[in-house]
């Protein structure tokens, strides 16, 4: 028989598999705390448990964790580790310490199918979605390990964003129990604020989530009209810019933070000039498809590979495109690339995919198209200008 993965289960479902096993509530709650707050495996360690229970965990269960393969430490104090997820897949997880927080970068599927033109992982293309074990044993390892690591009893990672490895809302049977498992007080006890899913935009999904699990909402836009993110994001195609945003306007009703925060790739030539900030500026502005709109926007430096065919924008650019977002009133953000000296910033994470879904060829479709059709770039002018040879 094989053995059932306990981090498989939030404290609810953890509860169900105890009654199971002819057990009450609490010992689901004793256990749920042995496993996330002190990271045991074994369990014999777990005292307070009956030994009837103990044994009967012992023959029926286990603390299933990833293998490590590799893990690189950035100068800047960022780790990364890749973690084996079976038949040739592996995924990266990113830890970023701050002065005033931890952040883990946690990934929810194997490659992703998404197929951002600016994402190391969309080129990978998908091999499958992970299971809320392989979700939750990224935090389970990084918490214990850097705890040990540090030498502390207390929580290292306060905040979890899922922006690794994938598109978390094309995962969403996992994703939801992890999250509460993230969640729980008798988990890891993290705020609902500190805890953000990132999606390229599937509306369908956001409005699941705001009725069963309301975290801090991040959303991929990185263009200001339909015909450039249907380029950039091609999910676009399914769900244009007024539906997204009408489902953060949704969104908002339950989110614990009062704005969604709107993610944008600065691209040299493509993305990154006045005209289109100020088109932003009207997309979430009063008199926008859904009308106003309350956000932050955090700018991206794109962090170039090879098979992209793109260019990072310009420091003086970043900023100027900044400048016209804030003197419109908007919250705007720089992000400050962290660990790209081991390729763990924003967009490279790669991991190891056995693609089912061909992306190596349609990514070289795409480029061959957009060489034959530019993409078109709004001048500062106002005027169609064409960005020659530019293929997340």
């Amino acid at each position: 028989m094989t053995a059932v993965n306990l981090l498989d289960f939030d404290l609810d479902a953890l509860a169900a598999y105890c009654e199971q096993l002819g057990e009450k509530r609490f010992r689901a709650t004793q256990l749920f705390r042995w496993i996330h707050q002190k990271g045991a495996r074994d369990f014999a360690q777990m005292s307070d448990l009956a030994k009837s229970l103990r044994d009967k965990l012992a023959s029926r269960a286990e603390i299933r964790p990833l293998p490590v393969i590799s893990e690189h430490v950035s100068a800047d104090g960022t780790i990364k580790w890749l973690f084996d997820v079976g038949g040739g897949n592996a995924v990266e997880s990113v830890f970023i310490p701050e002065d005033d927080r931890g952040t883990l970068c946690v990934s929810s599927q194997a490659g992703c199918a998404v197929g951002c033109r600016f994402c190391s992982t969309g080129h990978q293309g998908f091999s499958r979605n992970l299971s809320t074990g392989e979700i939750v044993a990224q935090l389970w390892f990084a918490e214990h390990a850097l705890r040990a690591r540090f030498k502390t009893a207390e929580r290292v990672i306060s905040n979890v964003v899922m922006m690794g490895m994938g598109e978390p809302l094309q995962n969403y049977a996992a994703l939801v129990p992890a999250l509460r498992t993230m969640l729980d007080d008798h988990g890891y006890g993290l705020s609902r604020r500190r805890v953000t899913v990132s999606t390229s935009g599937v509306v369908p999904m956001i409005d699941r989530l705001r009725k069963d699990c309301p975290v801090a909402l991040a959303v991929s836009l990185h263009a200001p009209t339909d015909p450039l993110r249907d380029e950039l994001v091609p999910i676009n195609r399914k769900y244009p810019i007024k539906e997204l945003l009408e489902a953060c306007q949704r969104y908002l009703e339950a989110a614990p933070r009062d704005f969604i925060t709107f993610e944008y790739c600065m691209l040299d030539g493509v993305n990154d000039s006045d005209a289109q900030a100020r088109e932003l500026l009207a997309l979430v502005g009063e008199r926008g498809p859904a009308g106003r709109v309350p956000c932050k926007f955090n700018l991206i430096p794109f962090n170039p590979f090879p098979a992209s065919g793109l260019k990072r924008s310009g420091a003086a650019r970043v900023q100027a495109f900044a400048q016209v977002l804030i003197d419109g009133g908007l919250v705007t953000t720089v992000r400050k690339t962290r660990g790209d000296d081991i390729d763990a910033a924003c967009g490279q994470l790669a991991g190891e995919v056995q693609d089912r879904t061909n992306a190596a060829t349609r990514m070289a479709g795409a480029r061959q198209r957009a060489k034959m059709v530019p993409i078109a770039v709004q001048a500062p002018g106002g005027s169609d200008i064409h960005n020659e040879g530019t293929s997340r």
